[in-house]
């Protein structure tokens, strides 16, 4: 019986706050940016990123990607992963299906500008060795938004009159807006330039959402697919002023989008579809605030949720001197608890988190670290007790 008390007991007992940090390589004065991670049914990990000398008009940008062996100290040197050659590729999203296949979604840019990047993914079977994953098909994401042509520009109109002491002295967005309503008119404009950022979620055992946005029109969207990858549908946008969606599923089937904003609001948007994705609520402001940059939200085996973001609203480096973690217990209702992952001066900054939880119940997430000049990609481990156990008070 005593035996049996203190088995009952040790179970019930809290995990211990759990804390981990590591980078993937040196940091280096290259542009290393982005990343996206992934755990193996091995316990090994993979990640990858987009490296080069800066964004869009540099061709030599390519995907790169490095392992960690479960039980190794250290990671693997870097590999290549895609090169759509002398082209810039980008925002790499790496995940694994219920199926076991790895997929890797980028973009490459044709001409050079935001409103001609083309959505690429492909497909691997074989990647548990060392070096780069073996890939055995690729193809065309072709975007076609649903709604878009009539929507935008209605949502462009709300946004200028909802913001309009802002746009006023914002020219950057009051030019976007403009270019996104003739843009929404014209069909290759509104089918090219759609990118990812953040991991799919399956909402059945073979029914895919991946999150999209667009630079053009300021705004996200969810393609689908039932077949894995050979046929692909399209929600209607998500409007107004968002990009970057990160996408979770309530108890009630619900889906929550949560954004980087490209409002003056300052504020991470939220949006809501009833109808597993397929249209949208018109997004709103959460109490957490946003300085323009990256966010990512997943459901933890626990049923809480893990949210990752930077959460100023401006400053030094963009405002992203700062990421933290946030916990909810109530479906994003409220974040009872939150820890800092980085907290700078102006001198290192840390954006784009790419979130998992892993096998063993731990939290990874992978995020560009940039100590100047240099430029890295982080790996922090934690638990909920970790976050729970920190800095809520501030």
């Amino acid at each position: 019986m005593l035996q049996i008390a203190y088995a009952l007991l040790v179970v019930a007992l809290p995990a211990a706050p759990l804390y981990e940090a590591e980078l993937v390589f040196p940091g280096e004065p290259k542009h290393n940016h982005s990343p996206g991670i992934v755990e193996t049914a091995d316990g090994d990990l993979l990640v990858c990123w987009f490296h080069g000398v800066g964004e869009k008009t540099d061709d030599s940008l390519v995907i790169r990607g490095a392992r960690k062996k479960r039980g190794a100290d250290q990671w693997s040197a870097p590999f290549l992963m895609a090169d759509n050659q002398n082209l810039p590729d980008q925002n790499c999203v790496l995940f694994i299906d219920p199926r076991g296949k790895l997929w890797l979604f980028w973009i490459s840019s044709l001409d050079n500008t935001s409103d001609t990047y083309l959505l690429k993914y492909r497909t691997s079977s074989d990647y548990a060795g060392d070096g780069p994953p073996k890939w055995d098909w690729q193809d065309v994401l072709h975007c076609r938004p649903v709604n878009l042509q009539q929507r935008y520009p209605e949502s462009a109109e709300q946004a200028r009159e909802e913001f309009a002491e802002e746009i006023k002295t914002n020219e950057r967005l009051r030019t976007r807006l403009e270019y996104g309503v003739t843009a929404s008119k014209d069909k290759l404009a509104r089918r090219l330039g759609w990118m990812t950022r953040t991991h799919p979620i399956m909402l059945s055992d073979t029914r895919m959402m991946v999150p999209l946005y667009s630079d053009i029109f300021n705004c996200s969207l969810a393609a689908f697919t039932d077949d894995w990858g050979k046929t692909w549908e399209f929600s209607e946008p998500i409007l107004p002023l968002n990009v970057q969606p990160s996408f979770v599923r309530k108890q009630n089937g619900d889906i929550v989008a949560m954004m980087r904003d490209k409002s003056p609001r300052r504020r991470i948007p939220r949006s809501v579809s009833h109808d597993g994705g397929q249209t949208w609520t018109q997004t709103q402001g959460m109490e957490i605030p946003n300085p323009d940059s990256s966010v990512e939200c997943i459901v933890l085996k626990s049923g809480n949720w893990l949210l990752v973001c930077n959460d100023t609203t401006g400053g030094d480096r963009g405002g992203r001197t700062q990421m933290t973690a946030y916990l909810s217990d109530d479906e994003g209702k409220t974040w009872k608890w939150h820890r800092s992952l980085e907290k700078h001066d102006a001198s290192t900054a840390a954006a784009y988190p790419s979130v998992i939880e892993s096998r063993d119940g731990s939290i990874l997430c992978a995020y560009t670290h940039s100590p100047s000049p240099n430029e890295t990609i982080k790996v922090v481990r934690f638990n909920e007790d970790w976050v729970r156990a920190g800095d809520a008070a501030e």
